[in-house]
């Protein structure tokens, strides 16, 4: 089965299949490669490397790409790979050698503190002048470079809105209510063709881009997958089911400027409307998305039962733990 997508000025049949499960990707060390080859086969698996996720690099290419292909698996999976082996005892073990290795990173690079509010009120203030990405990219940046752009971000936002849905049967109340509220938005209120997803798909397409999941996982670097494992990591542990609030909140205050910078910069370019679309309903939902989540946030520590982490908006689990912290986004 072919789906029909367009495709810069031509029209491109893209395998169904392509736009729903990805191939799995090029190894970048011992560790992706031991996963990798673990899933070209049916469960269970051989030895498994558990000591060297202990030494790897928390941030770099080979543990990241490893976890991130461990997460793919509680998402959409891989052609040809076992659906099995989401649950396979040896590869979870792995995986959590992986999260450990990043998780004591996480918690070691940022800020201790359980004071939301105070995380909170820096994030809704822009800085001026700002000097970030989308800051260049609206005054002086070239059409490759956004186009390069887009292909890192395609990373989340071909499944944006996925990994913070883990945290909403783990909620109750109006945090609850408030988070899904959200949710309906990112998942296009019950309309396939308005998923921020799907639009970030016509935005790849009408920027000459391949639409398909993952397309690009094999060209990014470590960055821009760590932040997508972030996310899953939260989302998959109920334990940091508060950092996964926290960081959804920081993501929705702070969207809208950005937004609005490269609505402009595609704007400049002349890129075709399918691309600047997805900019302009950021502009407008994340205006209205920030304060629901601001309360949302609040709500999940106000409510939060005793066994809920003193630091219910950090990147920390034990209540003993005295290296958590908001987490970076």
């Amino acid at each position: 089965m072919k789906a029909v997508v367009w495709h810069g000025k031509r029209d491109v049949r893209v395998p169904a299949e392509r736009l729903v499960a990805p191939k799995l990707p090029e190894p970048r060390g011992p560790l992706s490669a031991a996963v990798i080859a673990t899933l070209r086969q049916d469960p269970p698996p051989g030895p498994m490397p558990l000591m060297e996720a202990d030494r790897a690099d928390p941030y770099g290419e080979d543990l990241t790409l490893a976890l991130h292909v461990c997460y793919e698996l509680h998402y959409r999976g891989f052609r040809a790979v076992h659906a099995d082996w989401e649950w396979q005892p040896d590869l979870l073990s792995l995986r959590s050698g992986l999260e450990h290795t990043f998780l004591a990173a996480l918690r070691s690079d940022v800020d201790g503190g359980d004071d939301v509010v105070a995380a909170l009120d820096p994030l809704l203030v822009e800085p001026v002048p700002g000097d970030g990405v989308t800051h260049r990219l609206r005054d002086t940046g070239t059409l490759e470079q956004v186009r390069e752009y887009f292909a890192h971000r395609s990373i989340y936002h071909l499944k944006e809105a996925d990994p913070h849905a883990w945290v909403i049967p783990r909620l109750s109340g109006q945090a609850k209510a408030s988070l899904v509220a959200v949710e309906f938005d990112e998942f296009g209120g019950g309309h396939a063709d308005r998923m921020h997803a799907q639009l970030f798909a016509d935005l790849l397409a009408g920027a000459d881009l391949d639409p398909g999941y993952l397309h690009y996982l094999d060209q990014v670097p470590a960055p821009a997958i760590a932040v997508v494992n972030l996310m899953s990591l939260f989302g998959l542990h109920r334990g940091l089911r508060g950092a996964l609030v926290g960081h959804f909140t920081s993501a929705e205050i702070t969207t809208a400027p950005s937004a609005h910078r490269m609505a402009q910069a595609l704007q400049r370019l002349r890129l075709p409307d399918a691309c600047v679309r997805f900019y302009t309903e950021h502009i407008e939902a994340d205006a209205v998305h920030e304060q629901v989540c601001a309360a949302t946030c609040s709500a999940t520590c106000s409510t939060a039962s005793p066994t809920w982490p003193p630091t219910s908006c950090s990147v920390c689990g034990p209540p003993n733990c005295s290296n958590s912290g908001w987490p970076p986004t």
